[in-house]
């Protein structure tokens, strides 16, 4: 494993990176935070109002443990247990409410896509430079999510093209996998790109998605620490762990050890390209 100094990705040692979506290239995870607390908090309020006091969901500490990279009935059924509640499953068209799961998780989506109709999505662009940089020297990339929005979150922030492969919740149910902390959607992620996991890097902000990646042998697991929670995510599995992409260089060489030659990248302006291209037909020209 690379010291915690020295973390530099190469394609002799990697065929791909796989990546998380919340917290690692989207800041949506702040957006999730406050959708669980505004569901969550109802919920209880009219439960106080039974008798049975509890204390309302925190987002500094029951987000972290409960629901941040889970699927999203896996959360509530963590925290609900954590306050001695318990709910019917329901089913999946349940109107939004507290009637079941599945009822309360339609509430949460349903303020979750409020916020990102009001706010858009915004994407660290540290971990976007280090996609192209990926991209430049032939890695694939991935990426992975609980949540079943995640090609709306994709599309609406203009990453859809960015990666080879996307599992996210919607395959969980289509596939029957589970999610995370079992190492099912990363497993899933490598094998349709035909990679093996050694040959594979994963880079996760949240302890359930380390744990997974640890779980699925996987070469090398990064964590992203972007809530003070280096030591969680070393214990939990991660080989090493940083505060941002920014901190993780990628190899300028080839696999016989040369530098390869300065050329310009298409990838550096693929936004640029993209806002050019919407109104015009493309023609590619391939030497």
């Amino acid at each position: 494993m690379p010291d915690q100094e020295n973390i530099v990705i190469s394609k002799k040692k990697f065929d791909t990176v796989i990546f998380d979506l919340d917290g690692v290239v989207t800041k949506t995870m702040s957006t999730h935070a406050v959708a669980w607390k505004k569901a969550f908090d109802e919920f209880l309020a009219q439960y106080n109002d039974s008798g049975k006091a509890t204390k309302p969901f925190d987002i500094e500490t029951d987000y972290m443990i409960y629901v941040d990279g889970k699927p999203r009935l896996e959360g509530i059924k963590s925290f609900l247990a954590s306050r001695n509640i318990h709910l019917p499953q329901g089913d999946p068209h349940d109107a939004p409410g507290f009637t079941s799961i599945h009822a309360l998780g339609n509430l949460k989506n349903g303020y979750f896509l409020e916020q990102i109709k009001k706010q858009g999505v915004e994407v660290y662009q540290s971990t976007l430079e280090f996609i192209r940089k990926l991209k430049a020297q032939g890695i694939k990339t991935g990426i992975i999510s609980s949540s079943k929005n995640c090609a709306l979150i994709l599309d609406n922030a203009g990453l859809a093209e960015m990666f080879e492969v996307r599992v996210d919740g919607v395959d969980l149910a289509k596939l029957n996998i589970r999610g995370k902390p079992a190492p099912d959607m990363f497993l899933e992620a490598a094998r349709q790109m035909k990679v093996v996991p050694s040959r594979a890097v994963v880079i996760e902000d949240a302890v359930s998605g380390v744990e997974a990646a640890k779980a699925g042998k996987f070469g090398l697991v990064i964590g992203i620490a972007r809530l003070d929670s280096k030591a969680e995510l070393l214990k939990y599995g991660a080989h090493v762990v940083v505060n941002d992409a920014a901190e993780i260089a990628v190899s300028a060489q080839d696999g016989a050890g040369q530098k390869p030659p300065e050329l310009g990248s298409a990838l550096e302006k693929f936004d640029e390209i993209k806002k050019l291209a919407r109104s015009k037909s493309i023609a590619v020209f391939l030497d």
